[in-house]
C-alpha cells in the first residue's frame, strides 16, 4: 500500500494494537482491447460497464453495467441471458441512443430478430473509431459512429464522450451525444427513442397480465408478468408507476430491491436539449427512455415534433445516468441537486 496513493490515513491505538483506516482515491480505468471491438470500464479494479460495437450488432452500447455493489443493473439477454428474465424486445441491449424514424428508417428496432426482406426499413450505427481515452478520478471514452442504411449510405455522423465517475455507493454516467447531417435529415415525431436502457428483471415494476406490444411495422412483442419485479417510477413531476410513462418531466428515477440492496437508477435531462423538458417513454417491462423528439403519441395529438436538421447542421444531447446502491433509494432531493448541478 503507498501511502502518496491515499486521499487519508490514519491510526487508532486501541488496548495495544494499531488500527488501520485507509480511503484510497477513485482510479476509473478506461481501457480498449486489442484484440476485441469493446472498450472496458473499471472503477478501483471492479468492473462499472463496457463500451460494446461489434459489426454483428446494429448499434454500439454500453452493457453490461453493475451498481456500486456488483449488481447487474442491465438485462443480460439476447447477449448473455440470465434465468428468468424475459426474451422480448431483443433490440433492447444495456443502455444506447437512437431512434425509431430517421429519414423513414427504423434505428430503434433493429435486431437479429428483423427478416432479412424486411431489412432495408431499418437503419444501422456503425462505429468508425475511439478517438479518446482517458483514465483518473474520472474516465472519459470518445468515440465517432455513422447512422448508415442498408446500403451504407451516411444519414449523420455521430460523436459521442462518455464521462465515468462515482464514490463508494454511487455510479454515474455522462453522454454527450452530437449528431450532424450528412444530408438534409427528418426525425419524424415518433415514440420509440432516444436513449434507452433496459434493466434487469428485479428492476421491472411488478405485473401479473401477459401484455402485447405493437410497433410503427406491425410487429407484435408479447411482455410475460415478471414474479421477480419490484421497481417503481417516480419522476421530478411526481408522477409514479406506470404514470410516469408518456409525460414530461426533468428527471425520471427507477428503484427497487436487488440483492440486499435498494438500486436506484435516475436519468436527468439537460436544459439544453430539444424538447426539454422531456417526455419519458418508461416502461413497466424495464424499457427505461427518455424521447423529447416523440411527442404526438405521449400528449395525445395535441403536440408533434418534426425535427430536421439541414445538411451540414448539428445537433448535441446530454444525459446524466446516476446508479446507486444501499439501503435506501436516492431522494427527491438529492436528484434535484444533481440536475440542478447537471444543469449548470
Amino acid at each position: 500500500m503507498h501511502i502518496a496513493s491515499l486521499r487519508f490515513f490514519v491510526v487508532y491505538f486501541i488496548t495495544g494494537s494499531f488500527i488501520f483506516i485507509a480511503s484510497a482515491q477513485t482510479n476509473i480505468r478506461v481501457v480498449k482491447s486489442t484484440t476485441e471491438p469493446k472498450v472496458t470500464i473499471t472503477f478501483n479494479g471492479r468492473p462499472f460497464t463496457e463500451f460494446f460495437f461489434p459489426d454483428t450488432l446494429e448499434k454500439p452500447v454500453l452493457y453490461p453495467i453493475y451498481a456500486a455493489d456488483g449488481q447487474l443493473i442491465t438485462r443480460g439477454y439476447p447477449l448473455q441471458p440470465r434465468e428468468g428474465e424475459p426474451t422480448d424486445h431483443p433490440h433492447h441491449i444495456g443502455l444506447w441512443l437512437n431512434y425509431e424514424n430517421v429519414n423513414g428508417l427504423d434505428f430503434w428496432n433493429n435486431s437479429f430478430a428483423i427478416p432479412p426482406d424486411k431489412k432495408q426499413q431499418y437503419g444501422w450505427i456503425k462505429t468508425t473509431g475511439i478517438l479518446q481515452t482517458k483514465s483518473g478520478k474520472e474516465g472519459l471514452l470518445k468515440y465517432s459512429a455513422n447512422w448508415e442504411d442498408k446500403q451504407h449510405n451516411i444519414l449523420l455522423t455521430e460523436t459521442t464522450t462518455f464521462i465515468f465517475s462515482g464514490d463508494a455507493q454511487t455510479r454515474i454516467i455522462d453522454r454527450i451525444t452530437t449528431l450532424t447531417a450528412n444530408e438534409k435529415v427528418l426525425f419524424a415525431d415518433a415514440k420509440d427513442g432516444m436513449m434507452g436502457l433496459r434493466v434487469a428483471k428485479e428492476l421491472q415494476l411488478p405485473d401479473t397480465a401477459t401484455k402485447k406490444f405493437t410497433d410503427n411495422k406491425g410487429n407484435v412483442t408479447i411482455v410475460k408478468a415478471n414474479p421477480f419485479a419490484s421497481g417503481n417510477y417516480i419522476t421530478s413531476e411526481g408522477k409514479q408507476g406506470d404514470a410516469a410513462w408518456g409525460t414530461r418531466a426533468t428527471w425520471c428515477m427507477l428503484y427497487g430491491k436487488e440483492g440486499a440492496d435498494t438500486i436506484s437508477i435516475a436519468i436527468i435531462d439537460h436544459p439544453k436539449n430539444v424538447g426539454y423538458p422531456s417526455y419519458w417513454h418508461a416502461r413497466g417491462y424495464g424499457l427505461f427512455a427518455v424521447n423529447p423528439l416523440g411527442q404526438k403519441v405521449f400528449s395525445n395529438g395535441s403536440q408533434i415534433l418534426n425535427f430536421t436538421l439541414e445538411q451540414g447542421k448539428s445537433v448535441t444531447f446530454r444525459y446524466r445516468i446516476i446508479i446507486k446502491a444501499g439501503d435506501k433509494r436516492l431522494s427527491n432531493d438529492e436528484v434535484n441537486n444533481m440536475a440542478n448541478n447537471f444543469g449548470k
